[in-house]
């Protein structure tokens, strides 16, 4: 068996509200005043208030840090200045998310960890992230590594996986999960369609999760099951590429509708695995990967939104950070667990490219 059992997070310190970032984009991506308004109708219909970035420019109107002070932003910064930045940063906001999780256990020995999994599709170098974290931490040095690395917004199920079959090949594994990314450095200027919508949504934020295969902490959360399915329809739907001003990203109007079609089929594999129903199911942790998919997965369930009230604080408060997102809202349930949710169980989604949709249930442990 493996159990999650301290959940942490962490975002930079600079937090903007979604005015304060579409005043900077309208300017930066030099809209007319026909998409200025068409860029202010989707932000406002994101569902998200605030976002933090590791970039302080986003509230800024001149004097940019990253940005280039000219009218036309040009020069626009490069693939390399962007991942320059993200290697600047990643570590310490990872190494804060760790720190928010650590919190939860007093006393647990950084140095029992006996696996690393370090999740991103925002930036990369080598050594990476991970060698960086077991130095920062001061982790045994024949802890052992993975990546999982450029899947996007679903990957932290990915990671779980990973660490579930750590724990169930040798119960005394403790594996540290950390999913780090920093969406807002590949913020693209050229007005495309793809280009607003992801404007409109992503962040950057960082979440730890520790999984155990033998632990007394409480409340804990068994990982109970794991099902996907790939929408193959959905392909070209949501894509993540590397280009030579930054990541990428394709980001279609019908990823809500292609997400609908398929949780329902998703939905019923899983539950039947565990032999139970969606009447069952008390608590949700969905990836907000925006209002609609959110609205789009209720219809399909049958479920109401005070259900699905984890991820829209999430999504307001944080909006969309790609693989630690799902985790904010895992936590957002954790920190609410009392003795009485014994037993229940929590049904978590999490989409994207492929198009891809993973799940997972995970009962509650309080005793």
């Amino acid at each position: 068996m493996s159990h999650i059992s301290a959940i942490g997070t962490a975002n930079p310190p600079h937090r903007f509200s979604q005015s304060q970032i579409a005043d900077f984009m309208t300017r930066a991506m030099q809209l007319s005043y026909e998409d200025g308004r068409r860029l202010r109708a989707i932000f406002n219909a994101s569902g998200i208030s605030y976002r933090h970035s590791v970039l302080e420019d986003y509230g800024r109107s001149g004097e940019f840090t990253f940005y280039s002070n000219t009218d036309d932003f040009e020069p626009f910064p490069s693939t390399s200045k962007r991942l320059h930045f993200f290697k600047q940063n990643a570590l310490n906001l990872s190494y804060s998310a760790v720190q928010n999780m650590l919190a939860q256990r007093p006393g647990f020995d950084v140095k029992s960890i006996t696996h690393l999994i370090v999740v991103c599709c925002t930036g990369m170098y080598a050594p990476g992230l991970d060698v960086d974290l077991v130095k920062k931490l001061s982790l045994s040095t024949n802890v052992q590594r993975t990546g999982v690395n450029f899947m996007g917004c679903y990957a932290a199920f990915n990671a779980l996986k990973v660490a579930d079959a750590f724990c169930k090949a040798d119960a005394k594994a403790k594996v540290l999960v950390v999913c780090t990314e920093l969406c807002s450095l590949h913020f693209q200027k050229v007005a495309t369609e793809d280009n607003l919508l992801a404007n409109a949504l992503f962040a950057d934020g960082s979440a730890a999760v520790l999984v155990e295969g033998e632990t007394t902490a409480s409340p804990r959360l068994l990982l109970e099951n794991f099902c996907n399915e790939l929408a193959i329809e959905g392909e070209g739907d949501m894509a993540w590429a590397i280009g030579d001003l930054g990541f990428e990203m394709k980001l279609s109007t019908y990823v809500p509708d292609i997400i609908k079609s398929g949780i329902a089929r998703l939905t019923a594999a899983l539950l039947k695995n565990i032999s139970s129903d969606i009447s069952a199911i008390r608590f949700f942790a969905i990836h907000p990967g925006g209002r609609k998919i959110l609205e789009s997965i209720e219809d399909a369930l049958g479920i109401d939104k005070e259900k699905n009230a984890p991820a829209y604080r999430v999504l307001k408060n944080y909006g969309n950070m790609s693989s630690p997102t799902v985790l904010f809202v895992l936590k957002d349930i954790f920190d609410g667990l009392t003795p009485e949710h014994n037993g229940q169980p929590i049904l978590s989604f999490a989409f994207g490219p492929g198009l891809t949709l993973e799940s997972m249930v995970l009962r509650i442990e309080t005793e």
